[in-house]
């Protein structure tokens, strides 16, 4: 197989250019792909020049424009077309990279994945599906924001495409698919959950049923499906009530000497628990249905995030992961 070539949005987020072009280079190193980085060809070269950043294996397409995220979804389409996200989604649909990373505007990202690059014969609606820290490892969240209305059968698609993705790329074996309720029942819900719980009943998925809030963090299921209002909400509250138990747990130790000589003793344990859940390690969340793979990095992205985001995409495109997604629908 030819070199994956990863095209990236290089002033997408908070901290573009910089952490997004170190991460660029670190995933040329560590994963041994090629990139296209789209933005102002000075500046990158700049920075770079600037930070002794190897540009070793990176090209740059030039474009002077920037998507921001008070500009509206629909102007990566028109008038900001030219922007470092309008480039990036441009070279991917005309076959000039295998995938694209932003860490910008997530509603224009959406739409480009839709609407420049397409979607996958016979999908409804493209879903934001974030991969988020489990007690038992991490689960796919999707819908995760993208369709705030939807309808049973788009829903059975996203529990086909979150089941295909957590199996070819986080190589989960039978992944167990999960549908947000307010209850375990099989009658709790509104109509649209009633109506989706007899579709995956009936489905090949391993549909375990409905799941409730709480126990979603427990890690009773690989995907959890839901619309993207209710998707989003959950993963809202999720990175939330993380941030403010992290920072309790570092206010405790550090707020005494006894905290203090707690935390030396468990320094090494607190360490890895902030590892095992640090969203960093997934680096953001796929478009899932689009026709070729487009992935969310987050807005806040440092270096690592990149690198890992760029880590998945290869394993997203090594895996043919969109071809069996196609077929898993028909």
């Amino acid at each position: 197989m030819d070199t994956i070539k990863i095209i990236v949005d290089a002033f997408g987020g908070d901290n573009a250019p910089l952490e997004i072009i170190k991460g660029c280079a670190d995933a040329v190193q560590e994963h041994g792909v090629e990139i296209i980085l789209t933005g102002k060809e000075s500046v990158i070269r700049n920075v770079a020049e600037q930070n002794s950043i190897s540009l070793d294996k990176i090209e740059i397409e030039n474009c002077d424009d920037i998507l921001t995220m008070h500009d509206s979804a629909e102007s990566v389409l028109k008038a900001k077309k030219d922007s470092s996200m309008g480039a990036g989604l441009r070279l991917l649909s005309e076959g000039r990279g295998d995938a694209f990373i932003s860490a910008g505007n997530s509603g224009a990202l959406c739409v480009g994945a839709t609407l420049a690059v397409k979607r996958i014969k016979g999908i409804k609606r493209p879903a934001f599906a974030p991969v988020l820290p489990s007690a038992t490892g991490c689960f796919m969240l999707v819908d995760g924001g993208a369709n705030v209305e939807c309808r049973p059968e788009m829903l059975r698609q996203f529990a086909v495409m979150g089941s295909v993705y957590m199996q070819k790329v986080m190589k989960m074996d039978n992944p167990r698919v999960g549908l947000a309720n307010v209850g375990t029942e099989e009658h709790k819900g509104t109509e649209l959950y009633r109506e989706t719980y007899k579709i995956l009943k009936e489905s090949n998925l391993n549909f375990i049923g409905n799941v409730e809030g709480r126990d979603i963090p427990k890690g009773v299921c690989d995907v959890v499906v839901c619309d993207g209002f209710i998707g989003n909400m959950i993963l809202k509250t999720y990175e939330g009530v993380a941030a403010v138990l992290m920072k309790e747990i570092k206010n405790m130790f550090a707020g005494s000497v006894k905290g203090k000589l707690a935390a030396g003793l468990l320094l090494k344990d607190l360490k890895a628990m902030k590892t095992r859940f640090d969203y960093n390690t997934y680096g953001g969340a796929p478009i899932l249905g689009s026709s070729k793979p487009v992935f969310k990095a987050h807005g806040d992205a440092k270096a690592r995030t990149i690198k890992n985001a760029i880590g998945l995409c290869k394993d997203y495109v090594e895996a043919h992961a969109i071809d069996e997604i196609s077929t898993s629908l028909k």
